[in-house]
């Protein structure tokens, strides 16, 4: 059986502790992953958003408000349409 390997520089978020860090393999978008030893928590170093940038949200919104179709706008831009409709949504109930 292997042995975890301590890693240096990792912080717990939890407990705050910097010893008894452990790598524990890595995540679905592949940055690594980490175990504290002290509380028992996993956590990873640094973490990838998944969203989109501002931008190519407002382009496809003025696309959208220009009068082309959600299934049109998502084409164009590579996403689905429900993210044309939350976005719509999510924008009016800010306004």
């Amino acid at each position: 059986m292997r042995k975890a390997k301590e890693t240096e520089g990792c912080k717990c978020p939890v407990c705050g502790k910097t010893e008894n860090q452990v790598n524990a393999g890595k995540n679905r978008s592949g940055t690594q992953r980490c175990f504290c030893k002290e509380c028992g928590r996993y956590y990873t170093l640094n973490p990838k958003t998944r969203e989109y940038p501002d931008g190519v949200r407002l382009k496809a919104l003025e696309a959208f408000c220009k009068g082309e179709s959600g299934r049109s706008v998502g084409k164009m831009f590579g996403f689905s349409k429900a993210n044309v409709y939350n976005w719509l949504k999510k924008s009016s109930d800010n306004q």
